[in-house]
């Protein structure tokens, strides 16, 4: 059951905070949900035949060519996408649709709230209980503008198309923030697809193809929305690199690979899930990226994790979560994690 907490607002700098500040050079990082620790080498090919272009703005025409990748990866028009700087910049821009009252449906990703509360707009956080889905949640009806995420980060649930769409109302505009979508199987519950006048889908490249340092992304949605989103928009807010990746990443043969990866951490993920919960992890049923669980001593175990050069994502940082829980983003380093924390647990016993 889903609860409206209209006091859940943690402080600015809590909200904030993101993974890689738990992460120290030579670290083991599973508080970044970034794929790997470096780009493929084809991207960095790509991006490094660039380089020489530096000297001057991008063009109109790579922005273009930039949109006609994505709308023909997605069966959309040109027009109907923005690349973006980082699918965080499209929650920058979020203000710039002018709601009068905002919905985040809780525990997500920060900095929705963090940009919309600065500009002076009221959210309200609808805060899902365990296991964190949407069935019987209850959305202000009086919000115009609602944040959701599928799937969720940090929980990983991921809600159904008909979950979403049931979210939609006159006069309201749903926003979806897909940063993870790719990483599932057939993305089968996103709405990135959909021609509708009232869904925003916001998505990522960075995570999947380790781009951190560039930050890459893009909106998908009506012109018009589009168009009132941007409206007061710096110049030139993409780079020529950045328009070069979101180009080269949705092509055909850069998503086939991205689906063969996403199928990968499937089993990867279940191995992971099955590791955890062998140590007493209490873990979240999702399918992302990452995996959410809970442990009493999840503090302790953070900090003992960290003295052992292992970095995790810790959760009281997120509206609807306390220092209980714990992230971990997939890798096939799993193995080490659940040994530390089993060594720690075993230590605490004796």
């Amino acid at each position: 059951m889903a609860d409206l907490d209209h006091s859940a607002s943690i402080c600015l700098v809590a909200a904030r905070y993101h993974g890689d500040q738990a992460v120290a050079p030579d670290m083991l990082d599973f508080a970044v949900n970034v794929r790997d620790t470096r780009p493929p080498q084809w991207l960095i090919d790509v991006l490094a035949a660039r380089l020489t272009d530096l000297a001057r703005y991008p063009s109109a025409d790579e922005v273009r060519r930039a949109q006609q990748a994505v709308a023909a990866r997605h069966g959309r028009t040109p027009d109907e996408v923005l690349p973006l700087a980082g699918a965080a910049e499209g929650f920058a821009l979020l203000p710039n649709l002018a709601p009068a009252r905002a919905a985040i449906i809780a525990p997500s990703f920060t900095e929705p709230a963090v940009a919309l509360s600065a500009a002076g707009i009221p959210v309200d956080h609808v805060v899902l209980e365990p296991p964190f889905g949407l069935a019987d949640v209850a959305v202000p009806e009086a919000a115009d503008l609602v944040v959701v995420g599928n799937p969720t980060n940090p929980t990983g649930v991921l809600h159904t198309r008909e979950q979403l769409l049931a979210l939609r109302r006159p006069g309201r505009i749903l926003v979806v923030d897909e940063a993870f979508a790719d990483s599932i199987p057939g993305e089968p519950e996103s709405l990135a697809g959909d021609r509708l006048p009232d869904v925003l889908v916001l998505r990522s490249l960075t995570k999947t193809w380790s781009l951190a340092g560039l930050r890459v992304g893009y909106a998908l949605g009506a012109p018009d929305v589009l168009a009132r989103l941007t409206a007061r928009r710096p110049h030139w807010p993409v780079g020529t690199l950045q328009l070069a990746a979101i180009a080269a990443c949705c092509a055909r043969a850069a998503v086939a690979e991205a689906a063969a990866d996403a199928q990968r951490l499937v089993a990867l993920r279940a191995a992971m899930v099955a590791g955890l919960q062998s140590v007493g992890a209490a873990v979240v049923d999702g399918c992302a990226p990452f995996v959410l669980f809970a442990m009493p001593d999840a503090e302790r175990i953070r900090n003992d994790l960290h003295h052992k050069s292992i970095a995790v994502r810790r959760c009281d940082t997120f509206v609807g979560l306390d220092n209980r829980y714990l992230r971990a983003a997939v890798r096939a380093e799993w193995p080490r994690l659940v040994e530390a924390i089993g060594c720690g647990h075993s230590g605490r016993r004796r």
